[in-house]
């Protein structure tokens, strides 16, 4: 079996060459049919630079580059797409999941799995990405429509059938973890090790967490949707009821002049309403305006075998 490995990077010049001499003896130990895909979404510092000579040392280890920063799911999409092995794995560049783990995952496909997960037993983050994290995996499995394992990592192995169903997937807001759980293919997870980051800094901050998580429910769920038809039948009901508790005021005890301060409350919680339910149409009609254009997913700049 051809096994490809795939690995977004995004500025990690000073992780390339530790996670290559980290990672090669593992997968010769594996097969020597193997290849390592590095796609560079748009680095800024001398990733590309390092992908080319990894590639001039060795012939399987190939670079993509995008033109610009297309995003992190983007760029496992690329490396989906060029990958031609029986099994694909994914990993981050960072080395914070151990390349020396990716045995144990071939033990599970051996055991009749067609996609096995890594999850952390320990996550050596930062407290602030720990509790956003945690959040994140709560809610998107509240929300999302989709079951997936919390507190996974990237490090993955699939099968070819998993990968062929995903390089049909060609949605422009991609959220890789929940298109892998839609297949439905049978999993398992294995509990890894979860290191320090060898170099440099995440490229995950609140609002590209944020970003994620809005993308991720949105693209699997239409409960948001549904949240926001509950708020405004509820706020109707509760108007309706103000309105006969008014008339009913009126009628028996005479009306007196509600407050300016309450007046505004009622005025400006009705308006956040409203914006609230607007905003989460426009989500969903951002999705389908992006998607109805049929621009690209992603534009290569240059490959190494080019």
């Amino acid at each position: 079996m051809k096994l490809s490995v795939i690995v977004p990077v995004f500025n990690e010049e000073e992780n390339l060459i530790q996670l290559y001499e980290r990672l090669s003896p593992v997968l010769e130990s594996i097969t020597h049919d193997h290849e390592i895909i590095l796609v560079d979404d748009g680095s800024r510092d001398g990733s590309w630079a390092a992908i080319t000579s990894l590639h001039e040392r060795d012939s399987r280890v190939k670079g993509i580059r995008f033109s610009r920063n297309f995003g992190h799911h983007i760029a496992l999409t690329a490396g989906l797409d060029a990958a031609t092995g029986d099994l694909v794995a994914m990993m981050d560049a960072d080395l914070q999941d151990n390349p020396e783990e990716l045995p144990r995952f071939i033990q599970k496909i051996n055991e009749g799995y067609y996609l096995v997960y890594g999850i952390r037993k320990t996550r050596r983050d930062p407290l602030f990405k720990r509790i956003t994290s945690a959040l994140f995996w709560k809610w998107i499995n509240r929300l999302g429509g989709v079951q997936m394992p919390e507190n996974q990592t990237m490090l993955r192995l699939m099968r070819k059938e998993v990968a062929d169903a995903l390089r049909g997937m060609r949605e422009s807001h991609r959220f890789i973890h929940g298109l892998m759980a839609w297949t439905g293919f049978p999993w398992t997870t294995i509990v890894v090790e979860h290191s320090p980051r060898a170099a440099g800094r995440t490229k995950y901050n609140l609002r590209r967490m944020f970003s994620l998580a809005i993308n991720a429910v949105t693209s699997f769920s239409v409960l948001p949707l549904r949240l926001s038809t509950y708020l405004g039948l509820t706020v109707a009901f509760l108007s309706v009821i103000m309105g006969i508790a008014v008339v009913i005021r009126k009628i028996f005890w005479g009306y007196g002049v509600i407050g300016y301060a309450s007046m505004m409350a009622v005025i400006f919680f009705l308006g956040g309403v409203i914006l609230t339910v607007l905003g989460i149409m426009g989500e969903y009609l951002g999705k389908l305006y992006t998607q109805a254009l049929g621009r690209p997913i992603y534009i290569i700049r240059e490959k190494t075998d080019d």
